[in-house]
């Protein structure tokens, strides 16, 4: 089973997988650059999957059908998380690596898509979750299983000024984690829908503690 993806190859022998999860309407080059300035010294493999729905406006690829921000369409929000689940258990089995050793990130879209591959009942925990400008989802027939995940590191970037998906559900996601007894950091900034520069240093220490231990 695939998706269309990149790969980015560490310069040796992995010491872990970096995953990230683009928005809605961009694909899977989107966040690919973004790879080195996170992993700079490509300890890891990245990986950026491209979402399978491409016939919805403004076009583009989608992950799910947005009847209403929080609450993705049930029917194309299943199809795409069993989709990416599949895709990325066989591409980390097919690379030795297991998901302890693997940090989930996207943006938007993206990063919804990753607290329900990284969350979902069911599902193993990954090393981490990065997520920026997203939410929780809120759908029938998926729900987060916390209890499983206790001291799970989380970093979350929300901005105040996001128009897309306002900063309550950075803050609502923040407040469920920290609740559940995950070892959340969050940042607010006044940023917009976009990934604020002046965190990506943050983000790239991030990555390294929670996949490589440094």
């Amino acid at each position: 089973m695939t998706l269309d993806h990149l790969v980015r190859e560490p310069a040796g022998e992995p010491a872990g997988a970096l995953i990230l999860n683009h928005g809605r309407g961009t694909d899977e080059r989107d966040l690919y650059d973004l790879i080195d300035v996170l992993d700079p010294e490509r300890r890891l493999v990245g990986i950026t999957p491209a979402a399978p729905l491409t016939n919805i406006p403004p076009g583009g690829r989608h992950w799910y059908v947005v009847p209403r921000v929080g609450y993705p369409d049930s029917e194309t929000f299943h199809a795409s998380y069993r989709l990416l689940s599949e895709f990325l258990d066989e591409t980390l089995a097919a690379r030795g690596l297991s998901w302890d050793r693997a940090l989930l990130g996207g943006f938007s879209m993206g990063a919804v898509m990753s607290y329900a591959v990284g969350l979902g009942e069911g599902r193993p925990s990954p090393a981490g979750i990065l997520a920026m400008s997203g939410f929780i989802p809120t759908v029938e027939g998926w729900s987060a299983d916390l209890d499983g995940r206790r001291v799970l590191p989380v970093m979350i970037h929300h901005g105040t000024q996001d128009p897309i998906i306002e900063v309550g559900f950075g803050r609502a996601a923040n407040e469920t984690l920290t609740r559940g007894g995950l070892d959340v950091t969050y940042y607010e900034t006044d940023a917009g829908h976009w990934v604020p520069p002046e965190l990506l240093d943050e983000f790239a220490r991030f990555v390294s503690r929670v996949v490589t231990g440094e």
